[in-house]
């Protein structure tokens, strides 16, 4: 559904706070609906969904330009090696020892470091959570009864989930009944987590542990359906995908999530392969599972905590103080859940994986607040915000229209002010190439960020307009 909103409309929480609030004072209410909209929280929706969009600004992909090619003798192709890797998931597990790109290197109580990319579905879905307090008590406000926000927030599920399944049928010949799409992964946990808001806390933070302590256990106790055999699943001990005793049953297609699938995916029809036959799903190429909304439900928890917080907490540097410890405590966590419970890996979102990454957003949350709330720098997050406030359209148009957009748009448009931009480099720069030779070898970043260009421009319209598109 589409509305027209002033862009600058606050976010306030209701006269009568919700459940989960009601031991605060008038006071403390009376601070909450004077606080207004929280600039860090579109702003770190909007660096997400940018990031999103441009992918990464192309920089795995010029990562990946051969060796032998001239580009490198401008750029140092090591250095940039480093840099894409934080632009793309690691094969599959998640933490790294300081300075090493290898998984298998390191004492796991060292392993602090993480891929940038590897975060951007735990922002995602963080942000979720933190914008759930705020959504709740502007509809408790409006006058909104309970079983008209529960049947809105059930709505908004069914329509993620489908939207998911949409996104990961675009290049098959029939719907492609696949629920591993980050849209599909909100939709599925995001109606259980809606019935925790407004409950008391005692109760939310017990739903947390119960999915924690029962998906660890669930994964490390369940009984093995089929025989595991690496290389018929698209999993090698090389790539670090194949865990040894007792975390064996984490590996990469071959855990308890991947077996659920195994039987369930199947209970769907299933696209054709080239011989018109029902191709019958086996397993995933990247080990993802439709399971992992679970464990997910938990990272969208510790946002609603984290929104909780900060929709009654006053503006200041005591709350960026423990919105600080809360990181450091949560990634600590992380790494000790890594060393003694489970391995700390995304792509099925490990109990680990979710207080490690959870740690590292909140994080990145507090730097936005800080930024953008305490500083005098709220003007500087316009263009994130501007991103931030059509999130869900930036997100379709990024994944289905970003050729078609190059190719008729950019291309057919702007060639010439791109190939002007890379005049004005190789002459300001010296380089003794010609704009040809290097439109070619930045080809893998002018793509994605030209397109970018052309979306926020779009979404720019778009808050002129006050056109935001909500689910």
């Amino acid at each position: 559904m589409t509305y027209r909103l002033k862009p600058d409309s606050k976010v306030q929480p209701p006269k009568s706070a919700p459940a989960a609030e009601k031991g605060r004072s008038p006071n403390d209410a009376a601070k909450a609906d004077s606080t207004g909209r929280l600039t860090s929280l579109d702003a770190f929706r909007g660096f997400i969904m940018v990031m999103l969009a441009a992918s990464g600004f192309g920089i795995y992909g010029l990562s990946k330009t051969d060796e032998a090619s001239s580009l490198w003798r401008v750029f140092d192709h090591t250095t940039f090696e480093r840099i894409a890797f934080h632009f793309e998931h690691p094969p599959w597990e998640s933490n790294f020892v300081i300075g090493s790109m290898d998984a298998t290197e390191g004492s796991v109580w060292m392993k602090w470091k993480v891929s940038f990319w590897d975060l951007i579905q735990p922002s995602f879905m963080f942000m979720v959570g933190l914008a759930m307090p705020f959504s709740y008590a502007r509809r408790e406000r409006s006058g909104q009864s309970g079983f008209k926000r529960m049947l809105h927030a059930l709505i908004r599920a069914c329509v993620l989930v489908l939207l998911g399944v949409f996104l990961y049928s675009l290049r098959t010949e029939s719907t492609n009944w696949i629920f591993t799409n980050v849209l599909a992964q909100i939709g599925l946990g995001y109606f259980f987590v809606y019935l925790l808001v407004g409950v008391p806390r005692w109760a939310q933070i017990t739903a947390f542990i119960v999915i924690l302590v029962g998906t660890t256990l669930g994964m490390q106790f369940a009984p093995e359906t089929t025989e595991f055999i690496p290389d018929q699943v698209n999993a090698s001990y090389e790539e670090g995908d194949v865990f040894a005793e007792p975390y064996v049953r984490w590996s990469k297609n071959g855990n308890a999530f991947h077996d659920f699938d195994a039987w369930f995916l199947n209970l769907f029809p299933r696209p054709e392969n080239k011989n018109g036959e029902e191709n019958k799903h086996e397993f995933n190429g990247g080990g993802y599972t439709t399971l992992n909304f679970v464990p997910s439900m938990a990272t969208i928890l510790l946002g609603l905590f984290v929104g909780q917080f900060v929709l009654y907490a006053p503006r200041s540097w005591k709350t960026l103080g423990i919105l600080v410890l809360a990181a450091i405590l949560c990634t600590a966590l992380g790494v000790l859940a890594g060393a003694t419970c489970c391995p700390i890996v995304k792509r099925i979102w490990t109990p680990a994986w979710v207080l490690f990454s959870g740690g590292y957003v909140i994080g990145i949350f507090a730097v936005m607040y800080l930024l953008f709330d305490l500083l005098p720098f709220k003007k500087l997050a316009f263009p994130l915000v501007v991103v931030g406030m059509n999130s869900i359209a930036v997100y379709m148009m990024g994944q289905m229209l970003r050729p078609w957009i190059y190719r008729e748009i950019v291309k057919t448009h702007f060639s010439w002010l791109i190939d002007k931009c890379l005049g004005w480099v190789q002459n300001l720069s010296g380089v003794a190439y010609s704009v040809e030779e290097m439109r070619v070898a930045l080809e893998p970043v002018i793509m994605p960020t030209s397109v970018f260009v052309v979306i926020w421009l779009i979404c720019y319209w778009m808050y002129r307009q006050r056109i935001f598109i909500r689910i």
